[in-house]
């Protein structure tokens, strides 16, 4: 099968859904922090509270959202998710055009996006797998991710000439527009899904929350990587505030340069994402996992001697660079790698369970990387995270997994 083959009507518009509301979340990127700021004249410690309370309240949220999810049709959700971003969101503009803004609203919707959006990436890893056939997802994940970095590279840069001439909100209309666009899109899918089997049970119990993280743990597979990924992406984006204050403060970066050392490099997810079918037909899966998750814990290292001037910029897109063309590789593998691993009828719990686990574990270091920053130093708390790091890959599956999509069920409700 060629790179370029044709996964069909409804993939095509899941497809063009998912990126039109890629493309809006990177216009409306650092929106809420400016509304914060410059509308309602919040402090550091409520900025640091909306990005992390938000995001961890948001999780706590979504957790008995998995269950339900799974015994259900996925594409409604989906559909249902995108609707409510997009009314959440826009309750924001209106709330300013009236003068009613609050922070305590900004919070709130913070949290139900979060929490919409942990629910709509589990619902959407399960309707995928039952779209496509096995063989057809990892280009379906490659196409996700190169989207994913094409709309990364552009949607900034649009979206901070918007503010400049619009203000924030004009992003934030942007965002839910997009997301009403995307459900448009998922519902133009068509086709007749089944409503998954369910047990006698229609209750959902207090135990049956932790169904996903009790699947997970049981796989000797899926387990490692489980851990290998919540802790890498916590610790990469604990220390980009750190980061932020470096490049801004000390080191006397301007805000255009700051942009263009995490914009220009996402070029390499976007070749990363190209060549992960080809590394995988010639290479295997399995060993491309451990290649290109061993490689991208390397690069982060390197932040730590960042110094002024044209140098230290080149340093940070070189570092970047290789780090984004690493993660462009590793993630549709790894995407199609748990999908495989996951039996059908529980994809949504534990796609759930990863991602809430993955945002409380970014939350949670990210708060202690700012004390951290605070009593060491932004410079020394980056290089900490970078040494951390390193030793990531030790998480990652030692040998390859048994060629099973259908895994023993876990313990608990099937």
């Amino acid at each position: 099968m060629r790179s370029g083959q044709r996964l069909g009507r409804s993939f095509g518009w899941l497809w063009g859904a998912y990126g039109t509301s890629a493309l809006g979340t990177w216009l409306a990127f650092g929106a809420f922090p400016l509304i914060a700021v410059q509308v309602l004249h919040a402090g550091p410690a409520e900025v640091a509270a909306l990005s992390s309370a938000g995001a961890a309240v948001g999780a706590a949220v979504a957790v008995p959202l998995g269950p339900w999810v799974e015994f259900r049709r996925k594409r409604p959700v989906l559909i249902a998710t995108d609707l409510v971003r997009c009314a959440a969101l826009l309750t924001l503009p209106i709330a300013f055009a009236l003068g009613v803004l609050t922070f305590v609203q900004l919070l709130l919707v913070a949290v139900v996006v979060a929490a919409a959006d942990i629910t709509f990436r589990a619902a959407s890893g399960a309707y995928l797998k039952s779209l496509l056939p096995a063989e057809d997802l990892l280009v379906a994940n490659a196409r996700f991710e190169s989207t994913a970095w094409t709309t990364t590279i552009i949607g900034p840069p649009l979206g901070g000439a918007a503010i400049g001439l619009l203000g924030p909100m004009a992003t934030v209309v942007a965002d839910a527009v997009s997301y009403l666009l995307s459900a448009l899109g998922i519902r133009a899918t068509g086709g007749h899904e089944p409503h998954p089997e369910r047990a006698a049970a229609a209750r959902i119990r207090a135990r049956d929350l932790l169904d996903g993280w009790r699947y997970v743990l049981a796989d000797a597979a899926l387990r490692p990587l489980f851990f290998n990924t919540a802790l890498f992406n916590g610790l990469v984006m604990a220390a980009q505030p750190l980061l932020a204050v470096l490049m801004l403060g000390r080191l006397g970066f301007t805000p255009w340069q700051y942009g263009l050392a995490f914009a220009a490099p996402s070029i390499g997810g976007l070749l990363g994402s190209q060549l992960a079918r080809p590394l995988v037909t010639r290479f295997g899966q399995h060993q491309v996992l451990a290649v290109a998750g061993t490689l991208r814990a390397l690069w982060p290292i390197g932040l730590a001697f960042l110094g002024p001037g044209t140098g230290g910029l080149l340093l940070v897109m070189g570092v970047e660079l290789g780090l984004i063309f690493c993660c462009g590789v590793f993630n549709p593998v790894y995407a199609t790698y748990r999908l495989e691993r996951t039996a059908t009828d529980r994809v949504t719990r534990t796609l759930a369970a990863w991602a809430v686990t993955t945002k409380a574990t970014t939350a949670l270091l990210t708060a202690v990387w700012g004390v951290l920053g605070a009593l060491l130093g932004p410079r020394t708390a980056i290089g900490l995270a970078g040494v951390l790091l390193l030793a990531t890959p030790l998480l990652l599956p030692r040998r390859a997994a048994a060629a099973s999509s259908e895994p023993v069920p876990a313990p608990g409700r099937t």
